[in-house]
């Protein structure tokens, strides 16, 4: 059972990115994903959740109107689309879930917003 992001790395104010959290050992296709994110410093932060029954979307105020997070079940795959970045976004990325009782984590990506 097993998350894997990518996608991350050095942008600029204003720039694009796309995460991505490839999901393997378990049927991705039931579970509600989350992005969490942790900044230097601080502790974690949630960013958003796909909901797996429903298919709605959640997002955190700090990122509302900038971020949209998507999945592919047939690649077990969440995404997360990062527009107009700003430097207060920068941080290590994590793709999250529930599975049975085990609070799921990969190892994160980490995004850094700078000029």
């Amino acid at each position: 059972v097993q998350l894997v992001e990518s996608g991350g790395g050095l942008v600029q104010p204003g720039g694009s990115l796309r995460l991505s959290c490839v999901a393997s050992g378990f049927t991705f296709s039931n579970y509600g994903m989350n992005w969490v994110r942790q900044a230097p410093g601080k502790g974690l932060e949630w960013v958003s959740t796909y909901d797996s029954g429903s298919g709605s979307t959640r997002y955190a105020d700090s990122v509302k109107g900038r971020f949209t997070i998507s999945r592919d079940n047939a690649k077990s795959t969440l995404y997360l689309q990062m527009n107009n970045l700003k430097p207060e976004d920068t941080a290590v990325y994590y793709c999250n879930t529930v599975w049975r009782t085990r609070d799921l984590w990969g190892q994160g990506t980490q995004v850094t917003v700078s000029s």
